[in-house]
């Protein structure tokens, strides 16, 4: 597998995960799908850090532990204004090695000059071995997560002797919106991804990236938000010290 000189590696983990399959919504009730999706684990890319100078690439997710699932009777705030129980099927102690890798994201030319690669890499390195940069969820809010640096592929995965490869099937990949989109057709666009997802020997699910999803679906037209000192939407391009940037 490829790795890119701007990858990250880190490991992570928690009680519970909600990776919600949108088919089991109705009714107010959740079940998660067995493995990440692309959507969430690049959600939890972002919260250990993320500029809008550059988008990041999920390479490959590893599970660590098998895979086991929960329900628990929920009651949705305001949910239809009742005092209901919904039922939502979460995995449970879960534990995840990631590899992703970022590339500037060219659909924000007033950002040009943050394109430095060896600075937005240092910092990245450094948010993973401070825990992240914002609070880390393992596909929703209450499934909080803690994030390790790890070495991709090392220590021992409960997926390690499988004989082949596990099918998951037509599923959920994520969303494209027209800040990230690179296919004209998907340009000014909110486009929705979906794949049939494989499990290798050691736990490995390497994903492909979302221009490459053969199924898609365009929800709605989108305009790219434009970042900027005069706006009031983006603090500045350089937040960290030499020293904090530096390996």
């Amino acid at each position: 597998m490829e790795k890119y000189r701007n990858t990250i590696e880190f490991e992570v983990y928690g009680d519970h995960a909600l990776f919600s399959d949108p088919v089991t919504r109705v009714g107010g009730e959740k079940s998660t799908y067995h493995i990440p999706t692309y959507e969430a684990v690049k959600g939890m890319v972002e919260s250990v850090y993320w500029k809008p100078t550059i988008f990041w690439i999920v390479d490959a997710v590893r599970v660590m532990n098998p895979i086991q699932t929960e329900t628990k009777g929920i009651r949705p705030l305001g949910y239809n204004g009742g005092n209901d129980l919904a039922y939502y099927t979460y995995l449970k102690n879960v534990r995840y090695q990631v590899q992703a890798h970022f590339e500037f994201n060219l659909n924000h030319p007033e950002l040009e000059g943050d394109r430095n690669e060896h600075k937005h890499h240092n910092i990245a390195r450094r948010m993973v071995q401070r825990g992240g940069r914002r609070d880390v969820f393992l596909g929703t809010r209450e499934c909080q997560a803690f994030v390790e640096p790890c070495v991709f592929g090392e220590d021992k995965s409960f997926y390690d002797q499988i004989p082949g490869e596990i099918d998951y099937g037509f599923m959920y990949h994520g969303i494209t919106y027209a800040d990230e989109a690179i296919l004209p057709e998907e340009k000014n666009k909110m486009t929705v991804n979906f794949w049939k997802p494989k499990m290798e020997p050691g736990g490995i699910i390497k994903f492909i990236r979302p221009e490459q999803c053969q199924y898609k679906r365009y929800i709605r037209d989108m305009t790219v938000r434009v970042f900027g000192k005069e706006k009031d939407n983006f603090s500045g391009l350089e937040e960290f010290t030499e020293a904090e940037v530096a390996d």
